[in-house]
């Protein structure tokens, strides 16, 4: 069995890649040439350089392979040009599943995110089934993800594809080297960068967890279903306390209303667009903290098997890998 992976370099994609492994798959991986390979190296992987936006490489990679797991994705809450975005996103996503069609791959799984999804009035946990509308979706990351899982389904509808879909919550865990935004929270714990909170929650999940449910949905999942692969669903005072528990530095925060933080944000991003650093929050991400993110995976756990552990563990093991890793 040979499994093509996309985005192995990055944090949920390297932890695919080591499931598949574990699992016994010989592993191809498609690699950017300048990309941080940290996350491959020195493992039993086949690699093949390409690039989401050049076509050709994509019908390269996924000769020869009976699977393909396309975890990749531009995810920034922030980006100076966001074309570059919904062009690897959404443009390299659909050139990538035609090329797999065309090999013939027996299964193709994409990784969406819980971005695609809608949310709840109510702040209760939301599902596959909750209504979603392009309308309603805050930044071009979640955006291009919502375009890019419309494009699948329609494609999987017209082409009668062997895809199914995940749809990840927040990643949390070891070998988030760049790190994503949700692992920058956990650093600007560590280094006592947070003072301050909004009235917002995420859903948390252990990266291997996640990343194991695509073993899962690749065996499991019904044909042109999602699942949503998550965890639990914290408001962002929790998650903020319990990694104080875990460093042993309990902290007094204040908490500040969302309208407030929309002023800061707009001052950094008129900032980042001058020194091309991305700014430490956005209006998007003030935007997106009105809402509380929370989500159920019980279509995954009840069909696939899906488990998770606890939310602190995650997060201890991500304390734990940045630590050993000298953040």
């Amino acid at each position: 069995m040979k499994s093509l992976v996309t985005g192995a370099t990055g944090f949920l994609g390297s932890a695919v890649m080591h499931c598949l492994l574990k699992a016994g798959h010989d592993v191809r991986l498609l690699v950017r040439p300048n990309s941080d390979r940290r996350n491959v190296e020195n493992l039993p992987v086949e690699i093949v350089e390409g690039d989401l936006r050049n076509h050709q490489s994509l019908e390269h990679a996924v000769k020869g392979c009976d699977y393909l797991y396309h975890v990749a994705a531009d995810y920034r809450l922030w980006v100076p040009d966001p074309q570059t975005m919904f062009d690897i996103n959404v443009h390299g996503t659909k050139a990538l599943i035609i090329a797999a069609a065309n090999a013939g791959l027996k299964r193709i799984v994409y990784t969406s995110s819980v971005a695609a999804l809608g949310l709840t009035p109510d702040g209760t946990p939301a599902n596959e089934e909750t209504p979603a509308s392009l309308a309603k979706i805050n930044g071009h990351y979640k955006r291009s993800k919502y375009i890019a899982e419309q494009t699948v389904l329609d494609l999987t509808d017209q082409h009668r594809l062997p895809l199914v879909i995940v749809n990840p919550s927040a990643p949390i865990g070891p070998r988030d080297i760049r790190p994503t935004p949700t692992g920058r929270i956990v650093l600007d714990v560590m280094h006592d960068r947070m003072p301050a909170y909004v009235n917002t929650g995420l859903n948390i999940a252990h990266v291997d967890d996640i990343a194991y449910g695509h073993l899962l949905a690749c065996e499991l999942g019904k044909t042109g279903d999602r699942y949503i692969l998550g965890g639990d669903n914290m408001t962002l005072l929790e998650i903020l306390e319990t990694l104080d528990d875990i460093l042993g530095q309990r902290k007094k925060r204040i908490s500040l209303p969302i309208n407030v933080m929309l002023p800061i944000a707009w001052s950094m991003e008129k900032i980042a667009a001058v020194t091309h650093k991305e700014p430490r929050a956005t209006l998007d991400s003030i935007r997106m903290a009105k809402k509380l993110m929370y989500f159920t995976s019980d279509k995954a756990v009840n069909q696939l098997g899906y488990q998770f552990r606890p939310a602190k563990l995650a997060l201890e093991d991500a304390v734990h890998w940045y630590q050993k890793n000298g953040y």
